[in-house]
């Protein structure tokens, strides 16, 4: 069974003919189309989109619901609920801007059938969009880091990582014995996965089969998609740590991974220590010269840092890592911000937004209004507007004040970093940040 979360409304013509052009024998695929919009107007168009592949043969079914409880983790469980969702095995799932190759199960699903112990086949993502501007191409850096290193070394090593919610097929049996669905944080799919890392399942990561998709291009949506994936495993981790320190079915080494390696340190000390760190202690050891850190700490520790994540950056980014390192640290800010509120369970722990997407369908639009505008040179351009983020603004003021400091009386000439990490959180604070959409 294919599934497919519709929730990104530029793409849904492209998911859909992707999920309906998979090469599997039509007698053993149903494609279900899981619509979380509230708006008729598109819900209408997902339906005769629907209705369009049906009436080529295709089995698809269109499933709407009238309220967003639960959000992605209440659709995908009540999609579970149909009745011919029982005469399935396994289900492929796909966020709304994924386009799968024909090939794809004929890829995946066969670890699954060699081995019953597999509860889960994750594949890779590859970008459509990572040359569109600066911010995208720094995202496909980090996240080729994430697939090239962090999930391959979880399936080699441990048979467990983080389900990445969506490009992968899931034993249904598997599914249904730890609980399915759960919306008590913004991070379903890591809940699921780690329910079921719990109960002794193994995991099968899959390098090679690729799936295209779409990194958020504007920084508003880069911010909110940021922001759950910071918050919501950190919640994760306050309402599962007595549980993955109690669980029977796993070795001693395998709970050490869960708790120190995949939260510990990836969810929450990164977060908290990129910031903090870099971006408060050190510049105030500037103002408080008493206060030394060592350089070993200071340089030569962060430069070996960088270089293993440049391990998995493709070749034709190696020039951007210093870029990457600014807006890193930058986007630190927000991370631990995040990571607080769902640690904590405060503010916006349970917040979510829809990460927007431009999509072809607008990507065209967009073309033709600079097209036309080609026309109308003569009229004055509106430049776009900028959204003041007054936290990063606060960082930024700081920076430069600690860097002007140590120009003038310091030692250590670390003014040169904060100089270059001021003006990349002004940039940020500004908003001068990945695409801009012109106004109709």
């Amino acid at each position: 069974m294919m599934r497919f979360d519709l929730t990104e409304t530029q793409v849904y013509e492209l998911s859909i003919g992707a999920a309906c052009g998979l090469s599997w024998p039509s007698d053993r695929l149903i494609v279900q189309v899981l619509d979380d919009s509230t708006d008729p107007a598109i819900k209408r168009l997902v339906k005769t989109e629907c209705r369009r592949w049906e009436s080529k043969g295709v089995n698809i079914k269109y499933e709407a619901r009238e309220n967003r409880n639960g959000y992605k983790a209440g659709n995908l469980k009540r999609g579970m609920k149909h009745s011919y969702v029982k005469q399935c095995e396994y289900v492929a799932i796909f966020d709304a801007d994924f386009q799968p190759e024909p090939n794809f199960l004929r890829l995946t699903v066969p670890s699954l059938l060699r081995d019953p112990d597999i509860a889960l086949v994750q594949s890779r993502w590859s970008f459509v969009n990572a040359d569109e501007c600066l911010m995208t191409r720094m995202q496909e850096m980090s996240l080729d880091y994430h697939f090239n290193i962090e999930q391959q070394a979880g399936s080699s090593t441990y048979a467990f990582f983080g389900f990445n919610g969506t490009a992968g097929v899931w034993r249904i049996s598997a599914l249904n014995e730890v609980g399915g669905w759960k919306d008590r944080t913004t991070v379903e799919d890591m809940d699921l996965a780690v329910r079921a890392g719990l109960k002794g399942w193994k995991f099968l990561y899959l390098g090679d089969v690729k799936v295209k998709n779409e990194l958020p291009s504007t920084f508003k949506a880069y911010r909110n998609q940021q922001h759950r994936w910071s918050c919501g495993p950190a919640n994760l981790f306050r309402k599962m740590g007595p549980q993955i320190l109690t669980a029977k079915r796993v070795s001693v080494w395998k709970k050490f991974h869960l708790v120190y390696s995949f939260f510990l340190v990836r969810k929450i000390v990164s977060h908290l220590l990129t910031f903090s760190f870099y971006c408060i202690i050190m510049p105030a050891t500037i103002l408080l010269p008493e206060v030394h850190i060592p350089k070993w700490a200071s340089v030569y520790l962060p430069t070996i840092v960088t270089l293993l994540h440049v391990v998995g950056t493709p070749t034709r980014s190696i020039h951007l890592v210093g870029f990457w390192v600014l807006f890193e640290n930058v986007m630190s800010l927000h991370r631990t911000k995040a990571m607080l509120m769902g640690l904590l369970e405060f503010g916006r722990v349970n917040e979510w937004v829809v990460t927007e997407k431009l999509g072809d369908a607008l990507r065209i639009d967009v073309a033709n209004a600079k097209m036309q505008n080609l026309h109308q040179a003569a009229k004055p351009k509106k430049k776009p507007r900028l959204e003041f983020h007054w936290a990063e603004l606060g960082v930024a003021i700081y920076l430069f004040v600690c860097g002007c400091y140590d120009y003038a009386f310091g030692k250590n000439r670390y003014f040169i970093f904060l100089f270059m990490q001021s003006i990349a959180f002004f940039i940020a604070g500004c908003g001068y940040v990945g695409t801009f959409i012109p106004n109709s």
